[in-house]
């Protein structure tokens, strides 16, 4: 097993500034975004690599694949629960958001931030760069009420920029009962 990558933590993001390290994480399932490059079209780029606090706390507690220190390469050592401690004062409903997260990556998922579609996450089969995100999830707490209203404009937004709507409902009982409910919209 490789040696985990040095990650540096700064405020609420991650920092993989060794480039070789940097590319290889992305190579790895399209982990972060390489600093300067919007779209890269190949995992092999010169630039440090952002994690943002979900994808760093998905690889440093399911992956082992980083390690992550404090201000500096040789900072403080920061585990996974000061980690998720952090993850969740930056992310709202963060518990729910992660079990989601983490279960699209299990089943080999793409995941990235959704906020330029006014949900949680795009999510791609193959990976940003090599296809347009077919899906566009926002995630509930079991329970949580959702208007008609808003899933009609969840609806028309994923049908104008070609996507599948999916909600997806994280049981915070248990972690691994998260159920996705998928729109398909027609014209009648």
């Amino acid at each position: 097993m490789r040696k985990p990558i040095s990650v540096e933590l700064i405020e609420d993001f991650l920092v993989v500034w060794n480039t070789t390290d940097a590319s290889e994480l992305y190579g790895k399932g399209y982990f972060g975004k390489p600093l300067g490059i919007p779209k890269p079209k190949t995992a092999v780029f010169n630039a440090p690599l952002i994690l943002d606090l979900m994808e760093g706390l998905y690889l440093l507690e399911e992956e082992e694949a980083i390690e992550v220190r404090e201000g500096s390469p040789t900072g403080k050592k920061v585990n996974h629960k000061r980690l998720k401690t952090e993850a969740r004062e930056v992310y709202e409903d963060f518990d729910a958001k992660y079990a989601v997260y983490r279960d699209l990556r299990k089943n080999k998922y793409a995941v990235t931030p959704g906020i330029k579609y006014g949900c949680d996450f795009a999510v791609y089969k193959h990976g940003p760069g090599v296809e347009h995100a077919p899906y566009m999830v926002s995630v509930k707490k079991s329970g949580e009420d959702i208007t008609a209203t808003d899933i009609v404009k969840a609806g028309r937004l994923a049908t104008t920029v070609r996507k599948r709507f999916i909600i997806a409902s994280s049981s915070l009982e248990d972690e691994e009962d998260i159920q996705y409910l998928i729109f398909k919209w027609f014209k009648a």
